[in-house]
């Protein structure tokens, strides 16, 4: 045992003279020569992009509530009810209500009162421009009159949308049939006021005037024979007969008074014209017209449902369902100095759920809107819209954050670009590379122009020297 002991510890100062481990070998190593570091020159196209972030959603969403203080009862909900995710367009029915269509047009002032034949206002416009949008002819657009032109086009409206049009009350159907009545009568009474004034116009009847004549003749006679028998008194008595058939002739030839007779015709005139206007506003009122609570405008038509708190057989009490705009938008924050360098117009890439990337217009860049100023100081809001997507990209987009890439700048093809670390300044200022001749340690300087600079490389061109892709230039040392 003393023997193997006296072995091993020989063995082991022998090993350890010749065994160096890697960290003492290290130290003992002398430091290498200086050498130079380069990277050859590359031909490539340069792009400066702004990265931010964003959020998939349907824009403008609103609550949508109906006028339903004229149906006079429940609102109860019979049909119509539309699917979450469909699309509520011009002249197409929001929602059935006691029966009744709720029909949607394009507009933005709400339903305040329903419009029938006779009213006025901005609401007949509205009505008229979201009429004549979707092709109907509502008369005279720039008229804020709702006339029978207006009624028509109601009533076309209705027939597109598949639901009768409204019909008129009862009192106004009665109402008609008394103006009917009316005009009858008054036409009646002129009638006869004009036959009385006829008579009275035609003066004396001709057997009148010839039996007038006749008494005339007669006493001129008796005064012929008064005179002949030369009797003073029997001449006077004749006379004053004569006198008195004359004066009967005269007033019997004289033009008769017939201004009571006028007077009743202007009276029968009168009543018939009022009669005729009393007719025109029944007919009116029997017209179409548009009840306040069948119809519904929204802006930016088409909308997208987007909820439904209603359904068959429940009464409206409040919002009936929320909409929002029919087309999918990013919504993305930027700083102010990244926003600078994005324009309306700008196409990005959209990195999707999966990974995918999809192509994105930049529709607005606006200052951002927010109730926190500290939050929305200084930040831009950037909407944009994503090119067509099929419905399984548009089911994975929405609803995501994704990540939005902006190119704000790049070269125009490949162009030969450096690292930054390449560049030197001259004396004056000028901008040059060293490049690396050979296989020795010589290099020259190369003074070069510089264009767009991103991912850390430079894009140069030779101001007189040749500097070729693949050239060694010096980074380092």
């Amino acid at each position: 045992m003393a023997l193997v002991a006296v072995i091993a510890l020989v063995a082991g100062l022998a090993l350890g003279r010749f065994i160096v481990s890697p960290g003492q070998a290290a130290a003992d190593a002398e430091a290498p020569d200086a050498g130079l570091i380069t990277v050859p020159v590359e031909q490539r196209q340069l792009t400066n992009d702004v990265t931010i972030r964003g959020d998939a959603t349907y824009a403008d969403s609103v609550e949508v509530k109906l006028e339903t203080g004229e149906i006079g009862g429940a609102a109860i909900v019979t049909g119509q009810v539309p699917e979450v995710g469909g699309t509520l367009d011009a002249a197409t029915i929001a929602l059935e209500v006691t029966g009744r269509p709720v029909i949607v047009l394009s507009g933005d002032l709400p339903v305040y009162r329903s419009l029938r034949v006779g009213v006025s206002g901005p609401d007949v416009i509205q009505l008229k421009q979201a009429l004549n949008a979707v092709g109907i002819d509502p008369g005279t657009l720039d008229s804020d009159v709702f006339d029978a032109a207006t009624s028509a086009a109601v009533a076309a409206l209705y027939d597109r949308v598949g639901y009768p049009a409204p019909e008129g009350t009862e009192d106004s159907e009665s109402m008609l049939r008394s103006a009917n009545d009316a005009v009858s009568s008054a036409t009646e009474s002129i009638a006869q006021a004009q036959r009385a004034l006829s008579v009275a116009q035609a003066g004396a009847s001709t057997p009148d005037r010839v039996d007038q004549d006749n008494l005339v003749r007669s006493a001129q006679r008796a005064v012929a024979a008064a005179r002949e028998n030369n009797d003073p008194y029997a001449i006077a008595d004749a006379e004053d007969a004569l006198k008195l058939a004359v004066a009967r002739r005269e007033a019997l030839l004289v033009a008769p008074d017939v201004s009571a007779e006028n007077a009743s015709v202007a009276a029968a005139q009168q009543q018939l014209s009022a009669a005729k206007e009393e007719l025109t506003r029944a007919q009116e009122a029997s017209l179409t017209y548009l009840p306040a609570s069948e119809v519904l405008y929204l802006p930016g038509l088409p909308r997208r449902v987007d909820e439904i708190t209603v359904s068959r057989g429940s009464v409206v009490t409040g919002a009936v369902m929320r909409v929002s705009g029919a087309t999918l938008v990013i919504s993305a924050s930027a700083a102010e100095s990244d926003a600078n360098l994005i324009a309306e117009g700008d196409v990005a890439t959209l990195e999707m759920p999966d990974d995918s990337t999809l192509s994105a217009t930049v529709t607005s860049v606006a200052p951002a809107e927010s109730t926190d100023a500290a939050t929305s100081a200084g930040r831009f809001t950037v909407l944009l819209t994503p090119a067509d997507m099929t419905p399984e990209q548009l089911q994975a987009i929405q609803g995501s954050n994704v990540r939005v890439t902006l190119p704000v700048s790049s070269t125009e093809g490949e162009v030969l670009a450096v690292p930054l670390a390449a560049l030197t300044a001259g004396a004056g200022g000028e901008s040059r590379v060293e490049v690396r001749r050979g296989e020795d340690e010589e290099t020259i300087l190369v003074e070069v122009t510089t264009g767009l600079a991103a991912e850390g490389y430079v894009e140069v061109t030779p101001v007189s020297d040749t500097l070729e892709a693949g050239d060694l230039v010096v980074v380092g040392r």
